[in-house]
């Protein structure tokens, strides 16, 4: 089991398009992977065509019911393995904010459920370091960053990295990540910009592939498709397929 979790503080940046699409992506290469929605706004879930969602039968039931994962895992209208979300996921942080135990309850939900899985697990999260992102980056293997090509984002990416190794220091342990840029447009200097000045910061753990500004990418949700499904010829699709082969090749997913 490899548990990534897609995260970035800053909303709009392409968090749940990258975690949808890689995960589609990785389907594609035979690996099985499963996606999770730890966000209350069940953005993810949407994006895959999953409508009426209850609350026991979502994220919620595991937090509030201690249900199962395996349990909440369904097969989207597209093929993809999901746990999806429910606007209840927004009461955790009020339920067992003062629990301390709280922060480790999806590492354990994970361990039970998929003890000798080796697929990819992919945990799309909310843009705030609440008790749900909390439970997600203790449980991951590694993060995976999206950031879109503008300037706030940038700032953003300092922030993100100064919080995950306050993290890393208090729980003497590592968070492997990537950062990924997102809605690149090459008619634009100031991506090309965005992209140079990261790699001033983050080095090696900068991916090559660049997800590119594509129409197929922003309409796709709103038909419940991952790009795969909905545009297979797009350059959107191209993007995701070159960015899970580049992270398969460097191990990400191991």
């Amino acid at each position: 089991m490899s548990v990534i979790t897609v995260f970035n503080q800053k909303g709009g940046v392409g968090k749940t398009t990258t975690c949808v699409n890689l995960t589609a992506a990785l389907a594609r290469m035979q690996q099985k992977p499963v996606a999770i929605d730890l966000d209350a706004q069940a953005h993810l879930t949407l994006s895959l065509g999953m409508r009426g969602v209850i609350s026991d039968e979502s994220m919620a039931g595991f937090f509030k019911d201690d249900r199962s994962l395996t349990s909440l895992m369904r097969i989207a209208p597209g093929g993809l393995q999901v746990i999806p979300a429910h606007l209840e996921l927004s009461k955790v942080d009020a339920l067992f904010g003062n629990n301390k135990s709280i922060a480790g309850k999806l590492r354990g939900g994970l361990r039970a459920s998929f003890p000798l899985n080796g697929v990819p697990i992919l945990i799309d999260c909310c843009p705030m370091m609440g008790v749900l992102t909390l439970n997600a980056v203790l449980a991951c293997d590694r993060v995976l960053i999206p950031v879109s090509a503008d300037y706030l984002s940038l700032q953003g990416v300092h922030r993100l990295d100064a919080a995950l190794q306050a993290l890393e220091k208090a729980l003497k342990r590592s968070f492997p990540r990537k950062v990924v840029v997102t809605r690149f447009d090459s008619r634009r200097r100031l991506s090309y910009e965005i992209y140079d000045k990261l790699g001033q910061h983050v080095g090696d753990a900068l991916c090559r592939t660049c997800i590119t500004e594509n129409v197929s990418l922003a309409e796709s949700p709103g038909h419940g498709m991952d790009i795969f499904s909905y545009a297979p010829r797009s350059q959107g699709a191209k993007d995701y397929r070159l960015l899970a082969e580049e992270l398969q090749g460097v191990g990400f997913f191991d």
